[in-house]
């Protein structure tokens, strides 16, 4: 029954119905309203807000998913670690089995530290911690890890128990100028608003010209970015030295493609205009389990990055192919953060 509500509520984001809007509209201003009262709640109530020892950046969105905030946050980290930021990362982990604070390890799994966590530290090599307090999680990771200078937290921009001193809003190009409502009418947590009181905006699969456009529709000065995270050639889970061109295919072989994110058919696009020729798709809930015999037969499959993360390469074959992005942010993000917290562009020391 969960499921097929939220399947009804994917359709009519995609496509409003005038049924839909008149059985949801109702609960979407109650849902608005709810959300507004949490945050003045904070604003009235500051003691409730506690503050790391360390500056905190918060990167997350006003979506409920599928903005391409995980890969922004790893480009993002690793653009600090080039100018010589010792970045920690804490999140709350979605979909992992406990909400207690747990360090990553090399040996951590996605089960227990979630598979967008684990993707980012493998990714980046941060330390990295998650935990539903995200000051706990904060805490935690500054304990064992003492020269932290920064820390990023992945998808706290409702969190706001905890202090922040920059929010960065991940947001899809392809929605700007849109009309869009808070849950469960519209993909939203916060309404558009919110996006005037955050410190920047980055634009996700979008071009320096979207940034102008953004800033119309907006009718805003706040400082925007661009994104996009294009694919690389696949590499083979169990050796990934390997790479695979979709010319070096046998004319017969069979493809598939697995994906357990939100927008699973931007995955199998990005395939087919690679030039792989998908037989068999398979799209799965995002931040769903996944095991090695859930993966479809052929003599090729692809999965993303995220799900690639969840899979012991021991247990797969060899046609197991993952799909690497490359996101790249325009003007330099993390110049601009090093400037709005350290007051100069590199490291504080």
């Amino acid at each position: 029954m969960k499921m097929k509500f939220h399947a009804f509520l994917e359709r009519h984001w995609q496509q409003p119905s005038v049924l839909g809007r008149i059985l949801l509209s109702p609960l979407s201003r109650l849902f608005a309203c709810l959300a507004r009262q949490r945050r003045l709640s904070y604003r009235k109530h500051p003691e409730k807000i506690r503050r790391l020892p360390v500056p905190v950046v918060i990167v997350g969105n006003i979506h409920v998913g599928g903005t391409g905030k995980t890969p922004i946050t790893g480009a993002l980290v690793n653009a600090l670690q080039q100018r010589g930021v010792r970045v920690g990362i804490i999140s709350r982990g979605y979909g992992r089995s406990s909400q207690a604070v747990h360090i990553l390890r090399p040996e951590s799994s996605a089960a227990v530290a979630g598979d967008e966590p684990l993707l980012l530290y493998r990714q980046t090599h941060a330390p990295m911690a998650v935990g539903a307090d995200r000051f706990a999680a904060g805490c935690a990771l500054l304990q064992q890890f003492p020269d932290i200078q920064l820390m990023v937290a992945d998808d706290g921009l409702q969190h706001y128990a905890l202090h922040r001193d920059l929010e960065i809003a991940v947001f899809p190009a392809v929605h700007i100028g849109r009309a869009l409502d808070v849950l469960p009418n519209g993909c939203l947590r916060e309404p558009l608003s919110r996006l005037q009181q955050v410190d920047a905006v980055v634009l996700s699969q979008s071009s320096l010209h979207d940034i102008d456009r953004a800033k119309a529709a907006w009718q805003s000065t706040l400082p925007v970015f661009s994104s996009r995270s294009t694919p690389s050639l696949p590499y083979c889970l169990r050796h990934p030295e390997r790479t695979l061109a979709p010319g070096s295919l046998h004319p017969n072989a069979s493809c598939a493609a697995l994906a357990g994110i939100a927008r699973p058919e931007r995955f199998f696009r990005s395939l087919a205009d690679l030039g792989f020729t998908l037989q068999h798709t398979v799209a799965l809930p995002d931040h769903a389990p996944l095991s090695a015999q859930d993966l479809p037969a052929a003599d090729y499959v692809f999965v993303t990055e995220k799900d690639a993360v969840k899979l012991n390469p021991a247990d797969v074959p060899d046609s197991v192919y993952v799909l690497p992005l490359q996101t790249h942010i325009e003007p330099d993000l993390a110049e601009w953060v090093c400037r709005a917290v350290f007051h100069h562009a590199d490291s504080p020391a």
